[in-house]
């Protein structure tokens, strides 16, 4: 992404010139940077040599799911929708790891049927739920069982999912307990050990942490697990402040952990791979002035991307049209819905901007589409790929006449 004669350019193409031919709001994702996010995760993992499992729920396009799963990715599911969108994407099942706390036994059902790779159960009773349909099945199923390893993940109380106040997972005593009766079940095989403590992570400490509880919980079962699912959560640079996780670190440490042991580790990992390859293109309908502020009010709303609204989160704004005038009051970019909380960023010091004005929300490639919704009857925005020299349409904008 640069700027070429005050035009902002990514991957060769013109933002402004895309939302002149497809409309806005609109999104659109660089497969080149996708691309790149894979090698560098694979890269700072490669003395693991982990299995690697896209969080499907990061970004469930079947396009970009096809193309995740030809560059050697596996995925994890939530759903059974997210698990046929996986295998009608071309994910093999024996690179698809099913999680959750609220399986149903329907999804179940299916995963045993589609042999998958592993079902991670996060309660005695769906393991029980579990083991009674494999024995209907006559199948012996392969599973893990999720550890909540009570390790603070130093994030966002919404994205937080290993402190033993969150729902996922159980705790060591009820873990070791479960560990023995799987052992002598006919019907359940025990391959994993599964964690996840939380989302958009950036301090590598939990993770060291939480590696220490896995070591000496194991060394309690003495079970020889097969694999250890560390689960995702590794942050982006969200706030363009060079906050990243250390990765060399988190890399050391499991190294620490795996030696004189021959765990497969395996990873779950979403916005590390998608989320700054997405883009969010929207257009300003009117500027509302007043003395010390302005409402930049752009078509893109809270229900095409809901992450500001709900955590508060932080997405750089930039113009696609680049000049020196600078405003000298501060920049509130809102959506058109009836919300106070429909807000994307307040910023001082802003490019002066004009109604008709395109502006681009960056970094939405991770749970920007998968959280949209048709609040206030609004329709979801088209999505584009950009592959080389070409755009593809990926996702069609939908039609109010579908809504009405």
């Amino acid at each position: 992404m640069r700027y070429k004669n005050n035009n902002l350019i990514v991957d060769g193409f013109r933002p402004e010139l895309l939302a002149k031919k497809y409309s806005t709001p609109l999104y659109f994702y660089s497969l080149k940077k996708i691309k790149e996010n894979i090698i560098n995760f694979k890269k700072n993992f490669k003395d693991i040599n982990p299995l690697i499992c896209f969080a499907v729920k990061a970004n469930p396009n079947k396009i970009l799911l096809r193309k995740i799963g030809k560059l050697g990715l596996g995925a994890d599911v939530v759903s059974i929708g997210e698990l046929m969108k996986a295998l009608k994407s071309g994910i093999r099942p024996n690179k698809i790891v099913f999680s959750g706390v609220g399986k149903t036994s329907k999804e179940i059902s299916f995963a045993i049927e589609k042999k998958i790779l592993l079902i991670n159960a996060e309660s005695k009773s769906e393991i029980l739920e579990i083991e009674k349909i494999a024995k209907i099945k006559k199948r012996r199923v392969s599973i893990g069982i999720r550890l909540n390893p009570n390790t603070d993940a130093k994030t966002l109380s919404q994205i937080s999912t290993g402190k033993k106040e969150n729902k996922f997972g159980v705790s060591e005593k009820v873990f070791l307990s479960l560990v023995n009766y799987v052992k002598r079940s006919k019907f359940l095989e025990l391959k994993c050990l599964s964690v996840h403590i939380g989302s958009q992570i950036l301090n590598h400490k939990p993770y060291e942490k939480m590696l220490k509880v896995i070591k000496r919980i194991i060394n309690k079962t003495k079970f020889n697990f097969e694999y250890i699912d560390l689960g995702g959560g590794m942050g982006v640079d969200y706030e363009k402040n060079n906050k990243k996780l250390n990765f060399k670190k988190y890399s050391s440490y499991i190294k620490s952990f795996l030696k004189d042991n021959s765990f497969k580790i395996i990873f779950e990992p979403g916005r590390t791979i998608v989320a700054d390859s997405g883009y969010l293109i929207s257009k300003i309908i009117y500027i509302k002035k007043g003395d010390k502020r302005d409402f930049i009010i752009i078509d893109a709303a809270m229900n095409d991307l809901i992450r500001p609204a709900l955590y508060n989160a932080k997405h750089q704004i930039i113009p696609t049209k680049k000049t020196s005038i600078k405003s000298n009051k501060i920049y509130e970019f809102v959506g058109p819905i009836c919300e106070t909380t429909d807000k994307f960023s307040s910023q001082k010091g802003f490019q002066k901007l004009n109604e008709k004005d395109y502006v681009v929300i960056c970094d939405v490639g991770a749970y920007g589409m998968s959280l949209s919704s048709n609040y206030n009857l609004r329709p979801k925005p088209a999505e584009l790929l950009i592959e080389r020299s070409n755009i593809k349409i990926i996702g069609k904008r939908q039609d109010l006449k579908d809504l009405i």
